[in-house]
């Protein structure tokens, strides 16, 4: 009975070290939004295909719940033909993630770097779905380091924050001395 006991309590440790663990899934894929338009056509096909492509890219993310959280990666691709634009191709691809058991700098590397990266081929592939259902040809979008982003976006984030607090620390002592 003893033994009986103690195998109950090793389980119920290990079940309680289980839920402890950092733990990630993706539980869905979605386009949110999309948009193609291709103003200058049927004219465009006449140019010679030498296109300048611009990326504006863009995320963010929502708790759903206590432990899911919509991220939402935004591309919009303009491609111009010298000053003409040959189409412009918006997606907001999304993915409900679930995230339990990580918090503070952490989450955030999830949030803003992982997250995007295991949804940028999605929306790789719905662009580029679009890009040739316009009748224009192929684009692959090379692969982003969203690490790197945001890693500068953090930087940048503490430099404002930084100025802002050497600016308060000017004027507390402008204001101690009236």
């Amino acid at each position: 009975m003893a033994e009986n006991d103690n195998q109950q309590g090793a389980a119920g440790a290990q079940q309680q070290t289980d839920e402890n663990q950092p733990q990630f899934a993706l539980q869905r894929v979605y386009i949110k939004d999309s948009s193609f338009e291709a103003p200058n056509t049927p004219l465009i096909f006449q140019e010679q295909w030498k296109p300048q492509v611009s990326m504006d890219l863009n995320t963010n993310h929502t708790k759903v719940s206590d432990n899911q959280y919509e991220v939402v990666l935004s591309l919009t691709l303009t491609t111009k033909i010298g000053e003409q634009t040959a189409y412009i191709v918006e997606v907001q691809q999304a993915g409900v993630f679930m995230i339990k058991n990580i918090e503070g700098a952490r989450l955030g590397q999830m949030l803003g770097a992982y997250c995007p990266s295991v949804l940028f081929p999605y929306a790789r592939e719905s662009i580029d779905t679009l890009v040739t259902k316009g009748s224009f040809p192929a684009l692959m979008l090379a692969p982003v380091n969203f690490d790197a982003i945001y890693q500068q976006a953090l930087k940048r984030k503490q430099e404002e924050q930084g100025g802002a607090a050497a600016e308060e620390g000017q004027e507390q002592p402008q204001g101690q001395s009236h």
